[in-house]
């Protein structure tokens, strides 16, 4: 366009000469409004390319959107022939089980008819428990308002566990220093035990001495397991000759130093190891009424 311009300008200045100035200044300005026209025509040319690649943008993004819907059309189609599968199967188990329910019910029926009988007898003996768990909770609790007065705390120790009670009594008060023979000291907690063995007839009473691990050999003992027997004969025969408890509630039986409560390391360790458990056990028969099915009430 440039080019254009400047070669009518030149021809303007040959021809100077021969048109007047008049004429110079319309060719100039015809030349100026074709070079308006052409630049007009330039910004209608790249406004019609710039949308053509907006158009081309839109029709390629549109393509990809359909090609991702097509996808996903794809998917939930397989996903609706596996729920089809999954629910094929459920029918086929839900006719299944009411094939084999109908068979079972009868063995269930049978089942429970037995499961029945066997409740009623649990629940004997659950109430047997809870009964017994009460008296022996009664029981521990009279004997410590009974041995309270006048008994040192550590030197007596009272526990319910599981179906006994049991007493733990410390050799230094039931016995004289390495012998067996009763204390009077001793007298006092197996006199006011002896009673609350009288005002219960249904309970035995079994006599266990336990012993420290120092050896002990005499004339009289030869070891400990002589000893802890020779204890507990001689608590079972004071309740029997002195408080007048029936010897066929009474059980005598000796521990030695084995079934310690601490290690035998230092001396008040072996101290706590030397003592006599007395146990107040329910008759071993109305054990056995409880275990006899002939005998559980309709």
């Amino acid at each position: 366009m440039q080019k254009i311009t400047l070669l009518l300008l030149m021809l303007t200045v040959g021809l100077s000469s021969c048109v007047s100035k008049k004429q110079l200044e319309s060719a100039q300005a015809e030349v100026a409004s074709r070079d308006q026209l052409l630049a007009q025509r330039d910004q209608e040319i790249n406004r019609y390319a710039q949308q053509l690649a907006e158009c081309e943008r839109k029709e390629l993004q549109l393509t990809n959107q359909v090609k991702s819907a097509e996808t996903q059309a794809n998917l939930r189609q397989e996903q609706i022939e596996d729920l089809r599968k999954q629910r094929d199967a459920q029918l086929q188990q839900v006719g299944d089980l009411t094939v084999l329910s109908q068979g079972a019910n009868a063995n269930i029926s049978n089942t429970l008819q037995q499961l029945e009988g066997k409740d009623k007898y649990i629940r004997l003996l659950q109430e047997a428990k809870s009964k017994a768990d009460s008296i022996n909770l009664a029981l521990a609790v009279n004997l410590k308002s009974v041995l309270r007065e006048g008994i040192e705390d550590q030197d007596v120790d009272i526990k319910v566990d599981k179906t006994v009670v049991y007493i733990n009594l410390s050799d230094k008060m039931l016995y004289k220093s390495g012998s067996y023979q009763i204390t009077d000291r001793a007298g006092e907690v197996l006199e006011k035990i002896a009673q609350i063995a009288k005002s219960r007839p249904n309970l035995d009473l079994m006599v266990e001495g336990y012993t420290d691990n120092v050896p002990i050999n005499t004339a009289c003992v030869k070891d400990n397991w002589d000893l802890s027997v020779l204890r507990s004969t001689a608590v079972v025969k004071a309740l029997q000759n002195k408080y007048d408890i029936d010897p066929n509630r009474l059980i005598a039986s000796g521990r030695g130093e084995y079934n310690q409560l601490v290690a035998n390391d230092t001396p008040e360790n072996r101290s706590t190891n030397r003592r006599t458990r007395i146990i107040l056990l329910p008759r071993l028969n109305q054990f056995y009424d409880l275990l006899d099915p002939t005998k559980v009430p309709e």
